[in-house]
């Protein structure tokens, strides 16, 4: 089978590479180790056919400090994908998307499914959401068979985002847990995100991924702690909580009641539907966290 995988260079992509070993795996995007480099941001054409297309490639794990940075999003996520779509002489017949949870647009709940409104309202969650309009309505239009995954925080070698700032908050020994960091979060791990793509039964649909443990906060940091040799320490949820006040005044301040809340909330996603229809049966994600020391 021939598969076309964009951002191949990234986390998850690597993950992705991996497992395609026994097809014919072309990747596509800026990196010099891309078989096919170009900017998808700007229009082109696809000179050859595909079975398969994983869209892997877009802007995350960033906060934009400007109007420019936050166009970013749309122009590489949106437009990107507008791009990809147009570059096809002839359609796929599976194309997989990569989404994010972030599409839901919530802070707190228990178990979301994918039948929840898409009140996503920042930047990166806006322009999932469009991206996801458009390769719905261009897949149904030409017939192609479509998976939207929807990550988590997403557990492996080196992970980028939150699970890489609180290593290096440990690591260096300015981490400190809310309380008894008993807030939930989802996690998926790479790993099986990846070999679920390459398994042979791929069903079309929307679906949430993630381990079904959704550890907590005290699961997460403690998992790390152990990995660099070093010991959490706790704060009490009455103090930070004191402390978040001064952010809703002073702008600039690291932290805020509305951040506070969200770092002490559990936000969990469901994955029942692709342990029903994909046979989904994935690992504990923190098993795959690991780091390699920073210098």
């Amino acid at each position: 089978m021939r598969i076309l995988l964009t951002g191949g260079s990234g986390f998850l992509g690597n993950y992705i590479s991996k497992v395609m070993t026994n097809h014919s795996l072309e990747t596509i995007g800026r990196s010099k180790k891309s078989t096919i480099k170009l900017d998808l941001t700007e229009a082109f054409k696809l000179e050859r056919n595909y079975d398969m297309v994983i869209h892997c490639a877009g802007l995350a794990h960033t906060i934009p400090k400007s109007i420019e940075e936050s166009e970013l999003f749309k122009k590489i996520n949106f437009i990107g994908t507008i791009n990809l779509l147009d570059s096809f002489q002839k359609a796929p017949k599976v194309f997989v998307f990569i989404s994010s949870v972030a599409v839901y647009g919530l802070d707190r709940g228990e178990l979301i499914d994918e039948n929840t409104n898409l009140c996503g309202n920042t930047p990166y969650a806006k322009s999932k959401i469009e991206a996801e309009r458009i390769v719905s309505k261009w897949c149904k239009e030409e017939n192609v068979e479509l998976l939207i995954l929807r990550l988590p925080l997403i557990c492996g070698l080196n992970p980028p985002g939150n699970l890489h700032s609180m290593m290096k908050a440990i690591k260096r020994g300015l981490y400190f847990r809310i309380g008894t960091g008993s807030a939930r979060k989802s996690m998926v791990s790479a790993e099986d995100v990846a070999k679920l793509i390459a398994s042979p039964n791929l069903t079309s649909g929307i679906y949430n991924l993630t381990d079904g443990i959704h550890p907590t906060i005290k699961d997460t940091d403690s998992h790390i702690s152990k990995l660099f040799g070093k010991s959490v320490r706790s704060l009490p949820t009455s103090l930070i909580s004191t402390i978040a006040k001064v952010g809703d005044v002073v702008p600039f301040f690291p932290l805020n009641s509305l951040r506070f809340n969200k770092l002490n909330s559990s936000l969990t996603f469901s994955d029942k539907r692709a342990r029903e229809h994909l046979n989904w049966n994935p690992e504990p994600a923190l098993n795959s966290l690991s780091f390699v020391d920073e210098k």
